[in-house]
């Protein structure tokens, strides 16, 4: 049998042999177990709906902030790409977007996106031919009728790639109107959201006012006194659990965290809720919540994922046309060692603590995180993120931290995506990954193939229902 070169079934596993037979006997043992997403951006209007996705262009190429920078930085206009704007002037249709991303798919040669879309093709609508300006036409024919069958809804999705746990992400002040409809049709639990307190947490938000107040009229508490913003941030992770919250997740630029004595939390607060403050003071603020939600996950057990070191929104003229999360967010650099130092003096040793730790700063795994984790019971290494979510990334990562912590200080994977179709590839990429790793040290005799075995299991799988404490 003759395979596509870019679908090789040997794909990702290592090239000499002993290690390649190794691999491919490891790899049946973990590719059909279920996947569990505990952190990710899917929208849950998705599943609270289920209605039928619109065209290829609306699944592959508008949604995802990978495919879109790379073919930004080529000097391919947004617009060409069908990516809206917000004034709502006219942007390209999905055929047209199609066709300049066929032209242009060449880019990926090499990048985690063409392993996944490649993927997504084959496992969703069976393509296995590349996609190429002469395939276009054909390829996003096939996907739009493809889109009209039952099992390609997106509930329907979620049976197919075998997703047992998938969470979402939202804000404090988001209503959950997606998640109430799921509750209603005892959908949640497969789905669940995710506590985001950003809005309310980082005073470098231009309405962080507005949204402090907003703040304490949903939740009824007085945000104007520190322990009434604290309620009131209790008050509504108690209401995000009601929809199957495990977790927070906190996307700060920094891993700082500070413990502060009242009378300086409360002036803090003043100068926030008065507009006065100043970037320091947004430091500092947002140092001091990291430890208070810390504290209320000691209370409540809602497992507390910290990624930190983005420098988000870097093209001002981007974010005023189309707004966020679109490729210009790059990595900076992060000290979790220092940046943690409050935060772990005040609760690292509470038995109820479950901190997971993501870095864009690959210089940190084998100086800090894995360090930090091979001591620290509350602290685990949440997987390689954003950028590093590729092959070499994982390698890198695996290499980096696995003889410091172990495998079992290690939060398993999560695909952390908005594209849908690319959550069995990424995970798939990971499950191939974790086999040749394993493979190579069972070739040199570190590890015995059963251990190999388990612990391959363990990564694929069971890691990251641990990490989140999902029943």
């Amino acid at each position: 049998m003759t395979f596509p070169a870019h679908l090789h079934p040997d794909r990702l596993f290592p090239a000499a042999e002993p290690a390649r037979s190794i691999a491919r006997e490891l790899y049946p043992a973990v590719k059909d177990l279920p996947l569990i997403s505990p952190h990710g951006h899917t929208d849950p209007a998705w599943f609270a709906n289920n209605q039928r996705f619109s065209d290829a262009a609306s699944m592959f190429l508008t949604p995802d902030h990978y495919v879109l920078r790379l073919l930004r930085s080529r000097g391919l206009s947004y617009d060409d790409l069908g990516v809206p704007r917000k004034d709502g002037t006219p942007v390209a249709d999905g055929r047209a977007a199609w066709h300049l991303f066929a032209a242009n798919y060449h880019l990926f040669a090499a990048t985690p996106s063409k392993l996944w879309i490649d993927h997504s093709l084959q496992f969703a609508f069976g393509i296995d031919t590349e996609l190429t300006p002469a395939t276009a036409d054909a390829i996003f024919d096939t996907i739009g009728a493809r889109l009209a069958d039952p099992d390609l809804l997106p509930r329907a999705i979620l049976d197919r790639a075998n997703v047992e746990v998938i969470a979402t992400t939202e804000f404090a002040l988001d209503p959950l109107k997606h998640h109430q409809s799921m509750l209603a049709d005892g959908y949640i639990g497969r789905v669940r959201t995710t506590y985001r307190p950003d809005d309310v947490t980082d005073p470098s938000r231009a309405a962080i006012v507005e949204n402090l107040q907003r703040f304490g009229e949903i939740t009824g508490e007085n945000i104007a006194t520190w322990a009434g913003l604290i309620d009131a941030h209790r008050n509504r992770r108690e209401y995000f659990r009601r929809f199957g919250a495990v977790a927070t997740d906190h996307g700060v630029p920094t891993a700082m965290t500070a413990d502060l004595p009242l009378v300086e939390k409360q002036a803090l607060l003043d100068k926030v809720l008065s507009g006065r403050h100043d970037a320091a003071d947004a430091e500092l603020f947002r140092a001091q919540m990291m430890t208070e939600m810390a504290l209320l996950s000691v209370e409540d057990g809602m497992v507390m994922q910290i990624h930190a070191g983005s420098r988000r929104n870097t093209d001002p003229l981007l974010m005023n046309e189309r707004g966020t999360d679109l490729g210009a967010d790059i990595p900076g650099t992060t000290d979790y060692v220092n940046g943690l130092r409050a935060l772990l003096g005040r609760a690292g040793n509470e038995p109820n603590l479950r901190l997971i730790m993501f870095v864009l700063d690959e210089t940190t795994y084998a100086r800090e995180l894995a360090p930090m984790a091979g001591y620290w019971p509350s602290l685990m290494i949440g997987p390689p993120w954003w950028f590093h979510d590729s092959p070499q990334g994982i390698r890198r990562y695996l290499d980096q931290v696995v003889e410091t912590a172990g495998f079992y200080n290690l939060a398993g994977f999560n695909d952390d995506t908005r594209a849908l179709l690319s959550i069995p590839a990424r995970h798939d990429v990971w499950r191939r990954e974790v086999c040749g790793f394993l493979a190579n040290w069972v070739a040199d005799h570190r590890l015995t193939r059963s251990s190999a075995e388990d612990i391959a299991r363990h990564l694929s799988y069971q890691a990251a229902k641990d990490a989140y404490r999902i029943k």
